[in-house]
């Protein structure tokens, strides 16, 4: 079987109008694509932007080998020239994306491509798929570990993902959202999330006891130990026989760290029991572990119930973004350039979330002083920049007449240049740093914009410039209508 080449990972049409593009001379004009995307998953206030390291690992390798044009020659509708063209095919142009870890809202650009009119349509699909896969998943993750209050959030989901990279990189999404861990091995050896992991019910099982089970896990890992409790009865024997194990097997070595899991029955009502139980047999520093189909709805009610749960190992619900299994991220034409002018371009429908912010656009994060908190983005046209020195208006898009002055804040510009003229200038932080970013990001939003239900609406605004840029194409789209 041909070994795999994802720059044919893209949608046939993207061939089938770059072919025309080449034929129509269209493929020397350079073009703007902006990412971006319109409705927060779950509802949500905002969303985590991921996927970046691996969108550049495929511009770096985008290429056609032999056998591709060959498949494509097959289909008899592709210009030869269109196909010798492709031999020699090499992204050129430039992008610019917010780093990964960034809360990003609806309609701003996650990222922008400027490049010939072919290499900015073949990349379409591959962008969309990465960005939208693992920033659902980095969302959804911080969701949940949100919902912990300060708990360990372990993924789990492996088994439950939605093929081979939905568990690998959806692991290393899910840990840039806040998990602590993975259950996937292979995410540790890629991207370095830490992977754990202890026993499954079959381990029990293959004992003639559930003691001799646990002594046995004891004396061959008796570092970090964690005994799954609920295969037989978790309160009649799991907890007593883990009770047991512990204190034959590990506290007289003076282990300390060591954890029963909890993984069916009511959370909630075993969690309290095993901590009482634990407790009075002195065993005050065990930690309990649940997992079991759980979400940020559901720890934040175990968490109202006062649980008494130190980590939470979440899968099937974390890995698919079960709730809300959509990131709805577009590919839209913003501008193109035509005799080194860049005129910009604007999709108009009767859908009015539909229309598209249009140029070559700067999104500005505006941040108060005082408190260091975000208060708002602002979408500028590329050669405008904010005055900290100056009052700045903030226009609420879905109401202009709500406005908000603004005299004490700092600004600062969101995307990056990542690659230009076909070089890449951007180096990609350690996974541990994106970790990082992202929790100090997260911090700087309010406390209103963080809730699960009717979180506050975060400004997104237009400059003036760019506005009246927009209303002008509207009323042109208007006029081509009569």
């Amino acid at each position: 079987m041909k070994k795999q080449n994802l720059a044919m990972l893209c949608d046939f049409y993207e061939l089938t109008m770059s072919n025309g593009y080449y034929l129509n001379g269209f493929y020397k004009k350079n073009v703007y694509f902006d990412v971006f995307y319109r409705t927060v998953p779950d509802g949500g206030g905002f969303a985590i932007a991921a996927g970046l390291e691996q969108f550049i690992d495929y511009i770096r390798e985008l290429h056609f080998d032999d056998e591709d044009i060959e498949y494509l020659r097959r289909k008899n509708i592709f210009d030869e020239g269109f196909l010798s063209y492709l031999k020699d095919f090499k992204f050129s142009g430039d992008i610019y994306a917010v780093p990964e870890g960034t809360p990003v809202f609806p309609n701003e650009p996650v990222m922008t491509i400027r490049a010939p009119a072919i290499e900015a349509q073949m990349i379409e699909t591959f962008a969309l798929l990465t960005l939208n896969h693992q920033s659902l998943i980095a969302t959804k993750a911080n969701r949940i570990v949100r919902a912990a209050q300060g708990r360990t959030v372990l993924e789990f989901g492996s088994r439950r993902a939605q093929g081979i990279d939905g568990a690998v990189v959806g692991a290393r999404a899910a840990y840039i959202g806040g998990c602590a861990g993975t259950a996937c091995t292979l995410s540790d050896e890629l991207y370095g999330i830490p992977a754990g992991g202890t026993m499954a019910h079959s381990w029990i099982q293959m004992f003639d006891t559930e003691y001799e089970a646990f002594r046995t896990y004891c004396e061959l890992y008796p570092e970090n130990t964690t005994l799954l409790v609920d295969t037989y009865n978790t309160l009649k024997s799991g907890i007593p026989n883990a009770i047991k194990a512990f204190k034959e097997v590990l506290v007289p070595k003076g282990i300390t760290n060591f954890a029963v899991r909890l993984d069916s029955g009511d959370i909630s009502y075993l969690s309290k029991r095993a901590r009482k139980m634990l407790d009075d047999a002195g065993l005050t520093n065990c930690k309990i572990v649940a997992s079991n189909s759980l979400d940020e709805y559901l720890i934040r009610d175990l968490m109202t119930q006062g649980a008494q749960i130190d980590t939470f190992g979440v899968g099937e619900r974390l890995i698919t973004s079960k709730s809300s299994p959509v990131f709805g991220g577009v590919y839209k034409l913003v501008a193109v350039e035509n005799n080194g002018e860049i005129i910009p371009k604007i999709k108009v429908s009767e859908n009015v979330a539909k229309i598209t912010n249009p140029h070559f656009k700067k999104v500005w994060r505006i941040y108060d002083k005082a408190s260091g908190k975000a208060i708002a983005d602002q979408l500028c046209v590329y050669d405008e920049v904010i005055d900290e020195t100056q009052p700045l208006t903030i226009f609420d898009p879905e109401a202009t007449w709500k406005t908000k002055t603004l005299t004490n804040f700092t600004v600062r510009e969101l995307s990056v240049p990542v690659f230009l003229n076909g070089e890449q200038v951007y180096t990609s932080p350690s996974i541990e740093e994106i970790k990082r970013y992202c929790a100090e990001q997260v911090d700087k939003l309010w406390d209103e914009v963080k809730r699960f239900e009717n979180p506050h609406k975060y400004y997104v605004d237009l400059s003036q410039k760019l506005w009246d840029i927009k209303k002008k194409l509207l009323e042109d789209a208007a006029g081509n209508y009569k």
